[in-house]
Parts: structure tokens; sequence; C-alpha cells
């Protein structure tokens, strides 16, 4: 007997971590469903590929999906133009090896053994796997939309020394701004960071000393303003530390944190004072979880 489930069109968007007009706009690349006025009518190939009809007492008919669907690239990108790193790298002047560790950086891609890898986050921006036919070394194309993706755009101009006033500005029409003008970054950690808390001091200077690299008060790779506190590029791992527990206003903050780092599936280690003050017990542990390695 098949434990296969079937599951609205909703339910399997969310279940692939992307919306249901992303989803809607593959299914009707596909040919697997079409519009017909203000709702979406299933095709013979959908039915093919697991499509099914279902009855709502209350909502009327929906369409269901099986869990493990799969849409064929070939099929998503037909009459449209996707983009190779080497491809992307020619028009900013860059090497594809550049573009794609840009790419890894902001968490789009993971470096494969050979070759590179999509994320959940990447197929949420447009890309699509691909795979070298000649020697099976896989790699990621790109829609169109990645030219205008602001973290994509934003890394650029940072790798490129380019990230201004424009991007100052965005910093501070966020909605951390007021956050940050009542916290002033103070505090030098070993490494030059300056930062807001003494317990932020100690978490970088310990992972400097562990010879970790890190970044401070990097911006999260979506479209949402906002910041962790640190970022490990290795692993792709983000370190939160929440303080200010008796602060209702703080807590607010830090619920609607917390659901956006589980809105993108993003790695997530989080710190109280009590873990800052046995941090050479914890954080190890912590990292190894998600393959960050410490000596």
């Amino acid at each position: 007997m098949s434990n296969i489930k079937q599951l609205s069109t909703t339910a399997l968007a969310k279940k692939l971590s992307m919306s249901k007009h992303q989803l809607d706009e593959m299914l009707l690349a596909v040919k697997y469903i079409v519009k017909d006025e203000n709702s979406y009518k299933l095709t013979d190939l959908g039915i093919e590929n697991s499509g099914a009809i279902k009855t709502h007492a209350k909502f009327g008919e929906y369409i269901v999906w099986n869990e493990n669907i799969e849409i064929p690239n070939k099929l998503i990108t037909q009459g449209k133009e996707f983009f190779s790193s080497t491809k992307i790298a020619s028009k900013y002047n860059l090497s594809a090896r550049k573009i794609n560790l840009i790419l890894s950086e902001i968490g789009f891609i993971e470096k494969y053994l050979k070759g590179w890898t999509i994320t959940i986050l990447g197929t949420k921006n447009g890309g699509i796997q691909k795979e070298n036919l000649k020697n099976g070394i896989p790699y990621v194309e790109w829609s169109e939309s990645i030219f205008k993706n602001s973290a994509f755009t934003l890394a650029l101009q940072e790798v490129n020394g380019e990230a201004g006033e424009s991007t100052q500005k965005k910093i501070d029409d966020s909605k951390d701004s007021n956050f940050r003008e009542k916290f002033i970054a103070k505090h030098r950690a070993i490494d030059g960071h300056m930062v807001r808390s003494k317990a932020e001091m100690l978490i970088d200077n310990w992972l400097y000393m562990a010879e970790i690299v890190h970044a401070y008060e990097r911006k999260l790779p979506i479209e949402e303003e906002v910041y962790c506190d640190f970022y490990i590029p290795t692993g792709k791992v983000y370190i939160e530390f929440w303080g200010l527990e008796n602060d209702p206003k703080y807590s607010a903050r830090k619920e609607i944190k917390k659901g956006i780092y589980k809105k993108y599936g993003f790695k997530l280690i989080e710190l109280t004072d009590k873990e800052v003050f046995n941090l050479d017990d914890v954080l190890p542990r912590m990292l190894l979880k998600f393959g960050v390695q410490t000596y």
C-alpha cells in the first residue's frame, strides 16, 4: 500500500518552501494546469503527473498532487532564457568562479564534490539544477530575475567595493533602525568588529580565536530588511544572541526574527546569557551539527 500523500497546491508549495503563486507559475509552465478566468484547471498532462481533483464540502473542488511530484527542468525552461554563472560573469566582467562564490555566500547554491547544487532558497529565487551530460558535474542556471535580485546585487556591490550611501540608507530605513540607534556598537572585539554588547564581544572573540571566518550583522539574503548577529560562511550558519528577555518589545522582535529564520529554512544557532558564559562547551557542539568543526 502506498504511503505517498496527496497535497493541495497550497500545502505542496509550503512543503517546497515557496509561495503558492510561484508553484502555480511552475505548474503553468509545464502545462500541468491552465488558467480559466479566476481559477486553475487540471490538464491531461497534469493528471498523468499525479494531479487529481478532490471536493471539499465547504470550498468545492480543488487540485491535489503527490507530495513527491517532480517538475522537469526541460519543460520549465521551455521558451525562457536561463543564465549560467559564465553568462552572468560576462555581464559583470567577473569570473564564473567569483559569481558562484557570491551565490554560495548568500545561500543560493552549495559546493558539491565537483560543481554546485541548488538550495531551497536558490530554487525560490529562480534557479534550476542542471547537469553536464558529458561528465555528470552539477551546476545551476538562473532566470533573468537574478539580475534584479536584491540579495545578489547587494553582494555584488559589496564584493566590488561599491556598496555606499544608497546601501547605508537602506540599512537606516530598516525596521531594525530604532534598535541600532538605541544600542550603539561601542564594544571592540579582538578582530576589530565594533559590536553592541559585551555578550556579542565574547561571541566574536571566541569565533576569532577558534579561527572561524565570520561576519557581524550580515543582511539575510531575503527581501526583508533583517540582519543576523553573526554569519559563518562555512556551513551557512547564522548565530543570534538573545538578550533583554524581560523586555516585551524585544521579545516581540525576537519572535518575528525567529519566524523569518524558520520561513526560509536558515541554519540558526541561538545563544542566551547562559550559553555565552559557557561557549567552550556549547558552541563547538552546536557548530558541529551544521558541519563546522572547531579545533
